[in-house]
């Protein structure tokens, strides 16, 4: 007889509470495999194809396309058991910090275990600029691994460390087990160089790397080096080394400060919403952030600006190219929106989707990297609440935006819960003082809890 499981809209990590449905890839009556993406969904941040932990036989499937639905809130439907369908058990491969080995319907938030082999690295979960954290070894059985391939220490029932669904895509089409995984990336994150270390390995194309290297050498990428004593050498090349030149350059030149302040954004995100229920396309709240730092900047032109070291001067730019910070498989980059100031929130949401889109597929051209005036550092897509950003040589200063979230605040003389953000400013020193930077992060705060405030600039 089929059991009938119900699959709930998983915890996407971005500190946001709901997601939009863009596109149904499944239809009622298909047969799904564990781990097929079944909706693309889109929140505030990204838009990302979402697996079902099931498989088995689609039974139904709530909200249209178009429809914002809460996280929790049920997505479809499967039964299992059928014929021609999959196993009853759920993979728990849906997205980091959400597992279904637990009963249908309960849902937890799990860190991913840090894998055998250990190492630092700074988390996907929790990545900011710098900071690095110490991996811990976890223990624990896990399915016989095919020959060739690094084992991980992943908990059975637990959710692999996997952000891409590209990757999820590329190890499914190859036969792969993600489980039998060891990922290079920050706290063991399987990247897409590891599974095609592993398709070759598979495939007995891989000379350089047998099942009788040692799983700390194995879990590094084709271009690390270990050492008898088990140490880890990754080059630091390609993009991961221009982010250290480019972040140690920073660090040595700019002479910064940080300032921070906590917002109330329930009415920001009112208005939006509003804006997408009236027709139309639909606007991110990045562009939303982008329209009021292009404001603040008008207002305090410090900001805008970059140091000419030679010539010992500061040049105010008469124009806003802002760059924000994208993660992708093959490193932190920046892209930049030329003449942001001049766009309104549709061009500016067009605009970071293509950008972003490029970013992913790594075709963005060295001129939409390069050029910008300001950068715009969404971390709260890591699930974090504040850091305390490094200013992007030779910008003067960065905003970063942290994970938006319900918590208690004072409301018109009253406790209520509101959705409450960190905003942090990183600043040149030698282009303003701490008042004009006050100045700057109070009035996008200011703009951030009353929209209105920014009608009223523009």
């Amino acid at each position: 007889m089929a059991q009938v499981l119900e699959f709930k809209l998983p915890d996407l990590g971005e500190g946001l509470t709901e997601a939009e449905i863009v596109r149904w890839l499944v239809q009622v009556g298909d047969v799904v495999a564990i781990d097929q993406p079944v909706v693309e969904v889109e929140t505030a941040k990204a838009s990302v194809e979402v697996p079902c932990p099931y498989g088995g036989v689609v039974t139904a499937r709530y909200g249209e396309e178009g429809a914002e639905l809460p996280v929790g809130a049920p997505l479809l439907t499967v039964a299992v058991g059928e014929p021609d369908a999959e196993p009853t058990a759920g993979s728990g491969n849906v997205l980091v910090g959400y597992g279904t080995s637990e009963a249908p319907g309960r849902r937890r938030r799990v860190r991913p275990a840090a894998l055998t082999g250990g190492g630092t690295g700074t988390g996907e979960g929790a990545r900011v600029n710098g900071g690095a954290g110490p991996g811990a070894a976890v223990n624990g059985s896990a399915p016989a691994p095919a020959a060739g391939l690094p084992v991980t220490a992943v908990p059975p029932g637990g959710p692999v460390p996997v952000i891409s669904p590209l990757v999820r895509r590329l190890a499914r089409e190859g036969g792969l087990d993600l489980r039998q995984l060891a990922g290079s990336g920050p706290d063991g994150l399987i990247l897409r160089a590891d599974v095609e270390h592993a398709l070759r390995a598979k495939a007995g194309q891989d000379s350089g790397r047998t099942a009788e290297v040692p799983v700390a050498a194995a879990a590094a990428p084709a271009s690390a080096s270990a050492s008898v004593s088990g140490e880890v050498r990754i080059p630091l090349k390609g993009i991961r080394g221009a982010v250290a030149d480019k972040l140690s350059r920073s660090r040595r030149e700019i002479p910064d400060a940080t300032c921070w302040v906590d917002a109330d954004a329930t009415e920001l995100m009112r208005a939006r919403a509003a804006m997408n229920a009236a027709g139309g396309s639909k606007i991110s709240l990045l562009a939303l952030l982008a329209r009021i730092c292009s404001a603040a900047l008008a207002r305090f032109p410090e900001l805008n600006s970059s140091v000419d070291t030679e010539a010992r001067e500061v040049v105010q730019h008469p124009y806003v190219h802002l760059g924000f910070a994208a993660q992708t498989e093959r490193g932190l980059v920046v892209p930049v929106v030329r003449d942001a100031h001049a766009r309104d929130a549709e061009s500016l949401t067009a605009e970071f989707a293509r950008l972003t889109g490029a970013a992913r597929e790594g075709t963005l051209t060295p001129s939409e990297l390069t050029g910008g005036t300001f950068t715009l550092n969404n971390y709260g897509v890591f699930g974090v609440d504040g850091s305390t950003p490094i200013v992007n040589h030779p910008e003067a200063a960065m905003l970063g935006v942290g994970r938006i979230i319900p918590k208690p605040w004072v409301h018109e003389g009253e406790l209520a819960v509101r959705q409450v953000v960190q905003l942090s400013l990183t600043f040149d020193h030698r282009v303003c003082d701490g008042g004009t930077a006050g100045g700057f992060l109070r009035y996008v705060a200011d703009c951030v809890e009353q929209p209105a405030v920014l009608l009223r600039t523009l």
